[in-house]
């Protein structure tokens, strides 16, 4: 009969859990956001971020999936602002496709509460390499080419006698 009653009452506690709080909202819209965004998913990705900073978004993320490729996302943590602000702290791994270099930035998003949904407003680089945001780089080449760095073929049984 106890274990009736302690099975009927872990039904009844999870049938009545919490709704999530705001900010568990806003840390899983960030997390599904940029999971998103790593694999160029622009049409769930674009309807998240305000209608004021789209095109400068956009403009940013344009070399992604072209002449960058984001090898990896990770949310480093969260800093809530009140009830309907926070900033979201991301780490990206990725390169360029030209150079195949692992490189690594950390990108600040700040996120505001509109209608019970959670829209990106603003991001920027915080820390790590430049040109994941579409900064302009300048990438230097040397004057003259390199060598090849492997040595002449010999085969055996071949040549003079």
């Amino acid at each position: 009969m106890q274990l009736v009653g302690w099975g009927l009452g872990c039904v009844l506690v999870s049938a009545c859990a919490m709704p999530p709080t705001g900010a568990q909202r806003a840390h899983q819209t960030a997390q599904d956001f940029n999971l998103d965004s790593r694999f160029g998913r622009n049409e769930l990705v674009l309807p998240r971020v305000d209608p004021a900073a789209r095109d400068e978004y956009a403009l940013h993320h344009r070399a992604w999936g072209t002449g960058v490729r984001v090898a990896d996302i990770e949310m480093m943590g969260m800093k809530p602002h009140g009830d309907a602000d926070v900033d979201v702290f991301i780490h990206v791994s990725w390169y360029r496709m030209e150079e195949q270099d692992l490189r690594s930035t950390t990108l600040k998003q700040s996120w505001h509460s509109k209608s019970d949904a959670w829209m990106l407003v603003s991001e920027k680089r915080m820390d790590g390499d430049v040109g994941l945001l579409g900064e302009a780089i300048v990438v230097q080449s040397p004057d003259t080419p390199r060598s090849l760095p492997q040595f002449p073929t010999i085969r055996l049984g071949e040549g003079s006698n």
